[in-house]
């Protein structure tokens, strides 16, 4: 972010006029998708593209609450250890006989509930989110191997409809889900006086609370629901898999959602973005993902990938300026 704004000084050189990021990302993931169908017979098959869908699902659900707290110039780090606690505190409530709908529930609740402490630790304590959420991050991740006490922790077909369901027999339900929330955040973002809030004070917090926007109350209610959409990945991760384990539960997400929604075009300085460049984000990171496994290309180059993917990114936000 201090990157970024330094370069503030630097001329912007421009793209090519008429290439929107949406049509170039769109092209880009195009390119990926093509050329790995060239290279493995698998790609294109049925069950792959189901399995991407579903392994994206769950990303698509936290970048889209990061999108809105981003436009307003707020960042999370700890959207993947929340999700991870969800995803742990789920499993032990059904293993402990709870209702699993009940059990989903008050995941939901407990994501929301630490959306809202490092929301109300930004906002009034005035500590840098970077710093408040890396912290919390790092809290969250202890707090979670604590809750499964590092072991798997099956619920056997507690979750099923929603792990396994299908919509119209063919459209898997966390997809559905996944679906839902982006399409909830787009109209928000776009169509609602709150949307319209989060980009101003995203644009200068100082203008906007001197034309009377509520920020505390807008930032805290941001923060508060990607809390909330968090525990619900947690929640959709545990349904998939039909278990709680150290290494499915999310922790190290948040790279993975940072890049997704940066790569979509939302500035991490705040002002702008948009769901459906997000939307892009996380299918062209789910598609690198795939190729990666499919192509048999060492496993350690993902995290390669992904680092030189947000950083061309960030030189294109540059470039391109801010677009609304």
């Amino acid at each position: 972010m201090t990157a970024l704004t330094a370069s503030k000084g630097l001329p912007r050189l421009g793209l090519p006029p008429g290439v929107s990021r949406h049509t170039g990302l769109l092209a880009v993931l195009l390119l990926v998708g093509a050329f790995t169908a060239l290279r493995s017979e698998a790609f294109l098959t049925g069950p792959n593209l189901l399995n991407v869908s579903q392994q994206i699902a769950v990303v698509a659900v936290l970048a889209a609450g990061l999108t809105l707290l981003m436009a307003a110039g707020g960042i999370d780090f700890s959207l993947g250890a929340i999700a991870a606690v969800a995803h742990g505190v789920t499993a032990q409530l059904v293993v402990a006989g709870v209702n699993e709908w009940t059990a989903a529930g008050l995941a939901l609740a407990l994501g929301a509930a630490i959306g809202l402490v490092n929301g109300l630790v930004v906002t009034y304590l005035r500590v840098a989110p970077f710093v408040a959420t890396l912290a919390t991050s790092t809290v969250l991740g202890g707090a979670a191997l604590l809750i499964i006490d590092g072991k798997s922790i099956s619920i056997g077909d507690a979750l099923m409809p929603l792990g396994f369901g299908e919509v119209l027999g063919a459209v898997p339900a966390l997809v559905v889900v996944a679906i839902a929330v982006c399409v909830a955040a787009g109209l928000i973002l776009r169509w609602t006086a709150f949307g319209r809030n989060a980009f101003a004070i995203g644009g200068n917090e100082q203008a906007a609370r001197l034309a009377g926007i509520p920020v505390a109350r807008t930032k805290l209610l941001l923060y508060t629901l990607g809390g909330l959409l968090a525990g619900l990945g947690g929640v959709m991760l545990v349904a998939r898999l039909g278990a709680a384990s150290p290494g499915t539960g999310g922790l190290h997400l948040e790279l993975t959602v940072v890049a997704a929604v940066v790569i979509g075009g939302t500035a991490l300085h705040g002002g702008s973005g948009t769901i459906v460049g997000t939307a892009l984000g996380v299918v062209l990171l789910g598609v690198v993902a795939n190729a990666i496994n499919l192509l048999q290309i060492n496993s350690h180059f993902q995290d390669v990938a992904l680092g030189t993917v947000l950083l061309v990114a960030a030189v294109i936000n540059h470039l391109r300026g801010t677009p609304r």
